[in-house]
């Protein structure tokens, strides 16, 4: 029997990489597609060793490129996305997101795949009124401050891909991922404030907080994100919105204090506060609060977070700290 092909966009990158994973393992042919201008190789060491898999280098807003490395398509994952532009440029945002999207769409048509867009919790914005449902509004904040452009961008993809679903008559689903983490993640803000808090921490140095740090997150570990999106991959039916996080709310101050507990550090705990206009010389603005609902999840995908929030920790401080120790031994053997 001839194995189904999924293609995942993103794919050297922390989420796309543990997906890769996942799809292998479950009898899969995976095809994986990045530009590694923020993922990297050595988190598809795994994959590379899989006949199954086979990996393709090139942009998604290459069109003709990504058309043909996606050639017998089953299913798109689309993870690829540039995030909120804080030390970024918000065009790149706009246009990757949108473009690269555009593109994923027109192939899933082309090869009549099922599409997955991953999108993200940013699109609910400035909405007070948590936990976020599917259905909650998105409240967004002016077009003059950059941040919000990651949001608009995503909210813009949501539209074309039941857009698509509609026109063309292919699957389509989206998943708003709320904070995931865990070994791969990227060591900037990139990755998220758990990254950054582990790497001050390891080295020593004061934790920079953007605000009061009383602004709440939940933050789930990949293996319950990746698991989330995998159902809904499989049993996902058509034109439908799923939450996938943990329901965990906690604020950014508390959270750096765990990881400093956490990580069994000898140094005393220093937290610095960044004022929003000091980050990266521009207008900003943060969501205070960000708790999902995740009871459809948990009614048509089966979907719970399993892996609390200091274990998944726990389990990131020691793999980050592999990490860096490594770093630090290389440099002291040149």
């Amino acid at each position: 029997m001839k194995k189904q092909t999924i293609v995942i966009t993103g794919v050297a990158g922390f989420l796309g990489s543990h997906l890769a994973d996942t799809f292998l393992a479950r009898g899969y042919r995976v095809v994986g597609v990045d530009n590694l201008s923020h993922g990297s190789l050595a988190n598809l060491v795994e994959a590379r060793r899989s006949p199954d898999f086979e990996f393709h280098e090139l942009d998604v807003c290459e069109l003709e490129r990504f058309a043909k490395a996606a050639k017998g398509a089953s299913y798109i994952a689309h993870l690829a996305a540039f995030k909120i532009p804080r030390y970024g440029k918000a065009i790149d945002t706009l246009l990757i997101n949108s473009q690269g999207s555009h593109n994923a769409l027109q192939i899933a048509v082309a090869e009549k795949a099922k599409f997955v867009l991953a999108s993200t919790s940013d699109v609910y914005g400035k909405n007070p009124n948590i936990p976020f449902s599917e259905e909650s509004d998105s409240i967004i904040g002016p077009s003059t401050v950059a941040r919000w452009s990651y949001a608009a961008s995503k909210l813009y993809d949501e539209h074309l891909a039941l857009a698509f679903a509609d026109a063309y008559g292919i699957p389509v689903n989206i998943v708003r991922i709320f904070g995931s983490y865990g070994p791969r993640q990227n060591v900037t803000w990139w990755g998220g404030p758990q990254s950054v808090f582990i790497g001050a921490i390891l080295r020593g140095e004061e934790i920079p907080i953007h605000g009061d740090g009383k602004q709440t997150r939940s933050f789930t570990y990949v293996s319950d994100t990746v698991s989330g999106i995998a159902a809904m991959i499989e049993k996902g039916s058509s034109g439908e919105i799923f939450n996938i996080g943990s329901t965990e709310e906690i604020s950014i101050a508390e959270l750096a204090t765990i990881i400093h507990r956490l990580s069994g550090s000898k140094v005393p705990l220093r937290l610095k506060f960044i004022p929003y206009d000091e980050i990266g010389g521009r207008r900003y603005e943060d969501v205070r609060r960000r708790v999902p609902d995740v009871s459809k999840a948990g009614r048509l995908l089966g979907f719970a977070a399993k892996v609390g929030l200091e274990e998944g920790l726990k389990r990131t401080i020691d793999w980050q700290r592999a990490l860096y120790e490594a770093e630090v031994s290389l440099a002291g053997a040149r």
